[in-house]
């Protein structure tokens, strides 16, 4: 900043003014504007370009991948590109990650060699007498077979 201010007012007075007055060399004012007139400007990719980036990602990870994730992968392949921009072109085009599948836990596992129990009560369960019939569910008790 100091620099930017010293060039401005250079038509104003001799260098070595302003450098005395904002304390900086004379030297480090010139390293200065010389380095930066030798820098290529950073061009940012087109958005055509970009959402190709972006589309060909998404479509090698089929769709498991969100915006953060696709931000992660692009800066990894050396492509610099801001979060908000890739969130910003992927919500267009209806890129969006897939949701997982839920988990669904299967209790019960009718295919087995397993000896299966009669079925004595054949789904009458009204009894005349106490005792008679027995009935419980024990699917909640955890053992070691799963």
């Amino acid at each position: 900043m100091k620099y930017a201010l010293i060039r401005r007012n250079r038509h104003l007075w001799p260098i070595r003014v302003p450098c005395r007055v904002w304390g900086v060399s004379g030297a480090g004012d010139h390293e200065h504007f010389g380095r930066q007139h030798t820098m290529t400007p950073r061009r940012p990719l087109s958005e055509e370009v970009l959402r190709g980036h972006i589309r060909a990602v998404h479509t090698e990870t089929r769709g498991a991948y969100g915006w953060p994730r696709i931000w992660r992968q692009l800066k990894r392949q050396g492509i610099r590109v801001g979060k908000q921009r890739v969130q910003q072109l992927m919500q267009p085009h209806s890129m969006r990650a897939r949701g997982r599948r839920r988990f669904r836990i299967s209790t019960t596992d009718s295919r087995h060699a397993l000896p299966v129990a009669d079925n004595r009560l054949n789904r009458q369960f009204s009894v005349v007498t106490p005792k008679q019939a027995w009935v419980g569910d024990i699917t909640y008790i955890a053992t070691g077979e799963g």
